[in-house]
């Protein structure tokens, strides 16, 4: 059985940023990407213009496993809009660099959960399409597409 993406009544829309509209594309083809270092090979997130390790600006889009470990989450009970369900969200260190973190909805698993048995989960990203808008969302590694 397939994981609903799509668990929130509204999303409210990135702002328009010319440094980080490659973020909210680049779920078309199912890829994550960050912004990395050229000279250094260190990731950035937030989208930054310049390396944070190195002062490059040899910061280009490039693509990442998607895959990581939970770090921290909260269920989210406050109903923002009228209906909304209490939802996860988590933060995961990103395979690829320790420091290297996503703030992201977790989906797939009940929100019930004790937190010793979802710290440490392996997940990975899945993204839902709405408005043109490609958000990455959290799901068990593993799971049903």
């Amino acid at each position: 059985m397939a994981i609903d993406l799509d668990v929130l009544t509204m999303r409210v829309p990135p702002q328009d940023n010319p440094e980080c509209e490659f973020f909210w594309q680049s779920g078309a083809d199912g890829k994550l990407r960050f912004k990395h270092c050229g000279d250094c090979g260190y990731f950035s997130h937030p989208p930054t213009p310049r390396c944070p390790k190195c002062l490059s600006v040899n910061m280009e889009p490039k693509v990442v496993s998607g895959k990581g470990t939970i770090l921290t989450f909260t269920v989210n009970v406050q109903q923002w809009v009228p209906g909304q369900e209490p939802y996860i969200i988590a933060i995961a260190t990103m395979d690829e660099q320790p420091d290297l973190r996503l703030t992201a909805l977790l989906v797939g698993v009940p929100l019930d959960i004790a937190p010793a048995d979802l710290i440490g989960t392996r997940v990975e990203t899945r993204f839902l399409a709405r408005d043109d808008i490609f958000y990455p969302t959290f799901v068990p590694e593993g799971a049903p597409a």
